[in-house]
């Protein structure tokens, strides 16, 4: 097992990532679309040099621009398993796993006992006869997953592993994984977008936005507590920033547009924090109520989505660009309400439902 550091930037990319993993931990690494994750894999596989920066697995530089040191793709001890399983099609599954340990010098019986048991660790021993063109997706993918640790990787680079899968198909690979993952030790980093896999797979979370890493933290905090605005997001929750003004006994948050939001915290005046509440905790009113203690937003309604058994209801972005807030109700409560995008409703959420959390520190 190893820890990884990585410290590197690419300017065309417009990346500049710091991230530290320790032996043996799995890191779901989130983030929209083009923030520069999949970039944070190729950087640690060798398949792409930084302008500037390094690379390190336990002890050894992998990559050091000072210092011109660059270990090739090969020789690294990274494994990498993406959505297409890339299996070769001549082989058959056993041959394919064994392939692993055969190009690092094993003899035909070593690197075969090596398969035979990644192949019973992913609940695949039945398959080892079959060529992947007799594989479903689902059982190629196990294969591509025996193959990856049959290499004996130093740390293990997932590139969305189950987003091929279908919804039958995923729920059974995710559980295979997970023990594998377990019982193998390998500091892991998992690139996805499906929360099942950060809460089955992952101890922590590294979310990525604009290529910086915006937040970290274990599962629980980002999941329970995000401080991004794409953590909050994947959690589904609201999150509004600002900072902490005085009040009576507790603090309220101001906004650079003016909204304030009343919590049930203490910070100091001045403090930069984040109000996050859940979308259940949200009503919806077509005039403001006035009873205490309550926050209430006026917003316009941006879009109505099913969510559940439920419907979701969404407000226009705020004025500085970040999503806008949504409350969950009920089909009955949409159609009595009469509620339709572009309609002008208020958003109301009781002081002790919204948690009050110190910002994370703003990166250059």
């Amino acid at each position: 097992m190893n820890s990884l550091h990585v410290r590197a930037s690419l300017r065309v990319r417009g990346i500049d990532l710091e991230l530290d993993v320790d032996k043996g931990e799995t890191v779901a690494i989130l983030g929209p679309n083009g923030a520069g994750k999949s970039t944070l894999l190729q950087l640690v596989s060798g398949s792409l040099t930084p302008d500037d920066g390094i690379v390190r697995l336990g002890s050894e530089m992998l990559t050091e621009t000072s210092a011109r040191t660059f270990v090739p793709i090969h020789a690294r001890g990274v494994a990498t398993l993406a959505q297409d399983a890339l299996l070769f099609p001549h082989m058959d599954a056993r041959t394919n796993v064994a392939f692993a340990p055969r190009s690092t010098g094993a003899n035909r019986a070593t690197a075969n006992a090596v398969a035979d048991r990644w192949l019973d660790a992913v609940e695949a021993s039945h398959l080892a006869g079959r060529r992947p063109a007799q594989l479903s997706g689902g059982q190629a993918q196990r294969v591509a997953i025996a193959r990856a640790l049959a290499a004996d990787p130093r740390l293990l680079l997932l590139d969305e592993p189950l987003a091929a899968l279908d919804v039958e198909t995923a729920p059974a690979v995710r559980r295979v994984l997970r023990t594998v993952l377990r019982d193998s030790g390998c500091t892991t980093l998992i690139v996805t977008h499906d929360l099942l896999d950060v809460v089955a797979l992952a101890d922590s979370v590294a979310v990525i936005d604009g290529g910086r890493v915006v937040e970290r933290g274990s599962v629980a905090e980002v999941l329970t507590a995000p401080r991004s605005e794409f953590g909050a997001r994947i959690a589904g929750v609201n999150l509004i920033s600002g900072r902490a003004v005085d009040a009576d006994d507790t603090t309220k948050l101001t906004t650079t547009w003016g909204m304030t939001v009343h919590g049930s915290d203490r910070y100091a005046t001045g403090t930069p924090l984040v109000a996050v509440f859940s979308p259940a905790a949200v009503s919806v009113h077509l005039t403001a109520p006035h009873a205490s203690p309550r926050n209430v937003f006026e917003v316009v309604i941006e879009e109505l989505e099913v969510q559940g058994s439920g419907i979701r209801v969404r407000s226009r972005s705020h004025p500085d660009g970040s999503p806008g807030m949504a409350a969950d109700i009920t089909p009955a409560a949409v159609a009595d309400l009469g509620l339709e995008p572009g309609r002008t409703v208020f958003f109301v959420v009781k002081s002790h439902e919204v948690a009050l959390h110190p910002a994370l520190p703003s990166r250059p």
